[in-house]
């Protein structure tokens, strides 16, 4: 069989398509940098758009290159949410409009169970319980796995996700759009010591995050030194310095996780995931512990639609699928069990 993922949460246009295996036949995605950049972040009307723009043409690439034909699809997955509404809503409407022709199911995806899902492209090895963090622009969230499929939240961000706050800082520090792999660049010149910035909600009685402090430390910082003119010489030493604040908080928190939890491996995914930094810090700490660790290729931590198609496969196969009434949900959560129902103790 045949699954299309197709990929529109946010600034960024993915379809793919997979096979039986889990094995992508094509994978492409369109970015939008182009025109955010000017910005120094997404414009919401202007992604959806774009969106509305390319998806048809790439949905035909992708047949093209992948050597089939739409009628040997099977199902189609896409992201539900939670993202951008408009963005969001032209993904959904051109997999209802493919499954309603094809008469094949449409299956709806969290884009969070899409990250979790590439971990498993190509590969089925990952032991479970496991702890998943998933960590990116719009979301830094913490899971118990039992199994595929199955997630108790341990700890989200009170407030900004460890993304947005990489993305905010290389803003204030005129580095460009998007600022994440750019600090991760400019950090491997600097020394992670250098400058002590505060390790926001370190506290291990919780395992939830909050990073917005960290920005104003930034910009304390920044003005205290005479603004980022003033401080171009130091720019390695503050992105290593800032960018490892970020990374000790994540760390601590998900080997907490697993410690309170008794998992036997680390899932970490997301456009964060793909720091080389918070990579070898998560190894060295999963490794002291003798567990292991599952992150996918950096091409498949960020947004892609190879990951949708992989979610959509897993849920396929336990037959859980959408009527014609499906609709975006910006909002929408990923767990089973509500928060009232209780967390592991700490």
């Amino acid at each position: 069989m045949h699954v299309l993922g197709i990929e529109t949460s946010c600034d960024e246009t993915a379809v793919a398509l997979l096979d039986e295996r889990g094995v992508p036949l094509c994978d492409l995605l369109t970015s939008q940098i182009d025109l955010h950049e000017k910005f120094g972040g997404v414009v919401p009307e202007i992604a959806s758009r774009r969106h509305i723009e390319v998806i048809g043409p790439m949905v035909r690439e992708v047949l093209e290159r992948s050597g089939r034909s739409l009628k040997e699809t099977q199902a189609v997955a896409v992201t539900v949410g939670p993202g951008l509404v408009g963005a969001l809503l032209v993904g959904v409407s051109f997999a209802k409009s493919v499954g309603y022709a094809l008469n094949v199911p449409v299956v709806p995806i969290n884009h969070l169970e899409g990250h979790i899902a590439a971990v498993f492209l190509e590969r089925s090895e990952v032991t479970f319980p496991a702890v998943a963090l998933v960590v990116s622009g719009g979301h830094t969230s913490l899971f118990l796995m039992s199994g595929p499929g199955k997630y108790h939240l341990l700890g989200r961000t009170l407030d900004d996700a460890a993304g947005e706050v990489l993305d905010k800082a290389a803003r204030m520090l005129s580095l460009g759009y998007p600022g994440g792999p750019i600090l991760d660049r400019l950090a491997r010149s600097g020394d992670p010591g250098a400058i002590s910035f505060p390790r926001p909600y370190r506290s291990l009685a919780s395992l939830d995050f909050s990073f917005s402090g960290l920005k104003t430390a930034l910009r304390h910082y920044l003005t205290g030194r005479g603004g980022v003119d003033a401080i171009q010489s130091e720019l390695p030493q503050i992105a290593a310095s800032y960018q490892e604040a970020i990374v000790d908080v994540l760390v601590e928190k998900s080997l907490a996780a697993l410690e309170v939890s008794g998992a036997k491996s680390l899932i970490m995914a997301g456009g964060v995931a793909a720091n080389s930094r918070l990579r070898a810090r998560m190894a060295e700490g999963t490794a002291r512990m003798g567990l292991a660790l599952f992150i996918p290729p950096p091409r498949y931590c960020t947004d892609n639609g190879a990951m949708i198609a992989m979610a959509g496969l897993m849920r396929y196969r336990e037959g859980e699928f959408a009527s014609l009434e499906l609709n975006a949900e910006p909002d929408l959560e990923l767990f089973c069990q509500a928060l009232s129902e209780g967390r592991p103790a700490l």
